[in-house]
């Protein structure tokens, strides 16, 4: 049995459990080890353990912190677990007269010396070529989300003639997607928990389908209505997408290039905004008192996405899978042996906000998403408040800057597996980012259309760029909570942002200049930079993965879903110095 402290030099696991203080004679622990030929040999006590306050600490031998979990002393019963789903691995004791007795399992000496000394073999891990198939299904069907998020606001002058409609009602069509998010993330993160990453994959590639067909429907000037209606219908879908990268990432691909794999997922969300810059005034130009002619170009659009989206939500029913049969990462294979039926998603949520760290990410995470999504939604405005008639420049400006961003998400994805310095990155491309808004604001009103195009790429590289390193940041600081409740309450807030900034950019903009709008957006970036940089960093599913004992390394908090006595939840894992 793992008891000996002394026998490594890291930190090691605390089980505290509350008891009468025994008396002076009992104030040791007995423990027992092996010999070389298999037997068992008292060792001396314990000095390491320790009363206070009635309180006895126990000092488990550490290995890879996922193996150590802690338990309370219940009705005398002092269960122990080394290794998660393993019965052979538990060890069970009771109090008698006031000492605590802890059988050792029956083992080879090999095993029970490696456990004694914290070099307990890894859990198998193994990763499968179909990871880069789901991969791709998700990016694919992420991508034609997006798309229908921005196609009506980089053409908002052409929606306003046809439908006869001011610019603000024609921006709730990309501001409901913010919108509808917030009250929906809770559900749609609950699902993701218990029905798992199959069904919301279908759920989100379904409702993306359904309102894309809806849109075909909505193509006449008094139907204004129904294309809200079916826009609707895509914002619902979103909440079953922006999600899932950090959980695809997690649950397929292996530790070195987790950060990747989630860079990629989300790059293709970003992927979708920039064809929706690029595409729309293409398909859709300007044309003058010709509202046929425009409702035969809007439909194009439409029904194309529709076909799209129909092959790929067959794509999704036929290839996305829920998990792969082994878990390619540590973190992962720890996450699986822990799973409990008792498992609390409120209290998962709760544990989240309790979670300082990230509830500074969650603000700082929105503050600056939320600025992204404004300028997205308000550039035709602002571009064309400048530049008359430059509709298509302004759709090339917006996919100059999600491309842009796309390399730097995928820049610092690489970084982030190289490197593993979550908030250094996290802070330098924050800053980098509030650099690029203002270089932006103060040379769109220069008149070089150019100058706009190269502030927008720089802009797009480090804005864009931050997305993936938040939601990589959110898992590690985390875990082993869901990363699918992290990133969606990233998402959740960042939509709040999105709507707030569009709504006080959008007046600015209206009653004053673009200007005006964009140097409110950069007093809150800077905000979010001082929020950035007082966020602890804790990588605690890094230092799962990795092996390493750090006494940072806390579920928090230490109190989990109550769960059967025989039942170890993975978020009562808990070690200290």
């Amino acid at each position: 049995m793992l008891l000996e402290a002394r026998s490594h030099p890291s930190a090691a696991s605390m089980v505290s459990t509350s008891s009468t203080p025994p008396h002076h004679h009992h104030g040791s622990l007995d423990t027992q080890e092996p010999d070389p030929n298999g037997d068992v040999q008292p060792c001396a006590p314990l000095k390491d353990s320790a009363h206070r306050n009635g309180d006895l600490t126990l000092f488990v031998a550490p290995g890879s912190p996922d193996h150590q979990q802690t338990r309370s002393l219940n009705n005398g019963d002092l269960p122990l677990c080394v290794i998660p789903g393993s019965p052979d691995h538990q060890l069970r004791g009771g109090i008698s007269n006031g000492e605590i007795q802890l059988p050792v399992s029956p083992r080879s000496p090999e095993e029970r010396q490696a456990m004694l000394t914290g070099q307990q073999k890894p859990l198998e891990t193994r990763l499968y070529r179909r990871r880069f198939l789901i991969l791709g299904v998700f990016f694919l069907y992420s991508l034609v989300n997006a798309f229908q998020w921005i196609h009506y606001s980089i053409i908002t002058n052409i929606f306003m003639d046809f439908y006869q409609l001011s610019s603000d009602k024609i921006d709730w069509l990309s501001m409901v997607y913010m919108l509808v998010y917030v009250p929906l993330i809770f559900p749609a993160t609950w699902m993701l928990d218990k029905k798992g990453l199959r069904v919301t994959a279908l759920l989100g590639s379904g409702l993306n389908c359904l309102g894309a067909w809806i849109k075909c429907a909505s193509v006449r000037p008094d139907l204004f209505g129904v294309t809200m209606f079916a826009q609707t219908v895509c914002s619902v879908a979103q909440v079953f997408i922006l999600g899932l990268p950090s959980r695809v990432a997690s649950v397929w691909f292996g530790p070195k290039e987790v950060s990747t794999a989630c860079a990629t997922a989300v790059l293709g969300n970003q992927l979708g905004t920039a064809i929706g810059f690029l595409l729309p005034p293409v398909l859709v130009p300007k044309i003058d008192n010709n509202v046929e002619l425009t409702g035969h170009n809007i439909s194009i659009m439409f029904y194309g996405t529709a076909a799209i989206s129909t092959f790929l939500f067959i794509l999704t029913v036929a290839m996305f899978k829920e998990k792969p049969k082994i878990p390619p990462s540590q973190s992962q294979a720890v996450l699986q042996d822990g799973l409990s039926e008792d498992y609390s998603y409120k209290l998962s949520i709760l544990n989240l906000f309790r979670n300082i760290p990230f509830v500074l990410l969650l603000i700082s995470y929105g503050i600056l998403t939320g600025c992204f999504y404004s300028v997205s939604t308000l550039l035709n405005q602002m571009i064309t408040f400048h530049y008359k008639g430059e509709e298509v420049n302004a759709g090339r400006i917006g996919l100059t800057l999600v491309i842009a961003g796309m390399v730097g998400s995928i820049i610092c994805g690489l970084w982030l597996d190289y490197s593993k310095t979550y908030k250094q990155t996290t802070l330098a491309v924050y800053i980098l980012s509030f650099i690029g808004m203002l270089v932006f604001t103060f040379t769109l009103n220069l008149g070089n259309i150019i100058v706009v195009f190269v502030t927008a790429g720089i802009l797009g590289f480090f804005m864009t760029g931050y997305l993936p390193l938040g939601f990589e940041f959110a898992v590690e600081i985390t875990y082993p909570e869901s990363e699918g409740t992290s990133s969606g309450l990233l998402n959740a807030s960042a939509q709040i942002f999105g709507i707030l900034f569009t709504l006080a950019q959008g007046r600015l903009t209206t009653y004053y200049n673009p200007q005006a709008g964009n140097i409110f957006l950069c007093v809150w970036i800077f905000i979010g930079i001082i929020l950035t940089a007082v966020i602890k960093s804790d990588l605690r599913r890094h230092n799962v993965n990795y092996g390493i004992a750090n006494s940072a390394v806390k579920a928090v908090p230490v109190e989990s879903p109550s769960e059967p006595e025989q039942s170890l939840s993975t978020s009562q894992l808990t070690t200290v110095a």
